[in-house]
């Protein structure tokens, strides 16, 4: 694999389970040295797609490669070069934290030093704690550290910091900044949107194993403002609709909290103001703000709740 090619490159995938089609014609790459972030509602494709680069499961049409390698196929000189960071399981429960971070690293040609990356990790004081009896955080941060100590070319992370703490956040925050300085890649998953766009080079989103958007955080988040303010509940938005321009959406998310986004111009704000006189009421809080990650996530997936 030459270093200019892609860590991953997915075209035209299909993963069917009987008549479901979980991943549905997807493709995109990943380039070497970044951080991508793999975004999607509960049922998107996330965790079929994951797996099919990792060579856990083939898939039912289209191709994938992964680090120039067909992950099933060559999935022996695969496994080598890639970490992988699994929410749950993968640990034997009576293991205390050290010890299993020393056999993970034992597989490795170069490990990284153990002691170090369970200081790091804020692992040092639980060391000698058996996995069973770590917290949820803990779990993670172990986890964590076990799909890195290999030193992998490639390293997956699911949900990397699911109940930890805001300082172990940040702490795997500057772990994963490291390793993308270091020229390792990294696929990346959460539900967690600040904490793609705090960390992604490039974010992916799907649904119904669709790709829905494929661009950098700032791309994503630069097309569109956001006005916000405050009035009575129940306010009647089709007036004010009526008078936006195209391609601009008013919204009430929350009785009282209103939201226009958009192409915001002097002539938008002069339109809500007016409106606003209009139905006797005094906008309050009212403020402008580049739209989020999570606003473009909320638009491209819906705002219903998933089962």
């Amino acid at each position: 694999m030459r270093a200019d090619e892609p860590a991953v490159v997915l075209q035209d995938l299909f993963v069917r389970y009987g008549p479901v089609t979980a991943v549905d014609g997807l493709s995109f790459t990943v380039r070497s040295g970044s951080v991508h972030a793999l975004l999607g509602p509960n049922g998107a494709g996330k965790t079929s797609t994951i797996e099919v680069c990792e060579g856990y499961r083939r898939a039912s049409g289209g191709s994938a490669r992964v680090l120039g390698l067909d992950p099933v196929g060559e999935h022996d000189q695969l496994m080598p070069r890639i970490g992988v960071m699994l929410q749950a399981g993968g640990v034997y429960p009576g293991a205390r934290a050290a010890e299993m971070l020393r056999l993970i690293a034992a597989y490795a040609a170069r490990p990284l030093d153990t002691a170090m990356l369970t200081e790091r990790l804020g692992l040092a004081k639980v060391a000698n704690t058996p996995y069973r009896r770590l917290s949820g955080g803990e779990k993670q941060r172990l986890s964590l550290a076990m799909a890195v100590v290999g030193r992998p070319d490639l390293v997956f992370l699911d949900e990397p910091t699911a109940g930890m703490d805001p300082q172990a956040r940040h702490a795997t925050w500057d772990l994963v900044d490291e390793l993308r300085k270091d020229g390792v890649t990294v696929v990346l998953t959460t539900h967690l949107m600040d904490e793609a766009e705090r960390l992604a080079d490039r974010v992916t989103i799907i649904d119904s194993g669709k790709v829905l958007a494929d661009d950098t955080p700032g791309h994503l988040t630069s097309s569109c403002e956001r006005l916000s303010f405050t009035a009575r509940a129940h306010l009647p938005l089709a007036p004010l609709q009526a008078v936006l321009p195209e391609g601009l959406a008013a919204l009430e998310p929350r009785p009282g909290e209103y939201v226009v986004s958009g192409d915001l111009t002097p002539q938008v704000l002069a339109a809500v103001t007016a409106w606003g006189a209009g139905n006797d009421v005094l906008l309050g809080d009212l403020r402008t703000a580049k739209r989020t990650l999570e606003d473009v996530f909320l638009e491209l997936t819906g705002r219903e709740l998933r089962t």
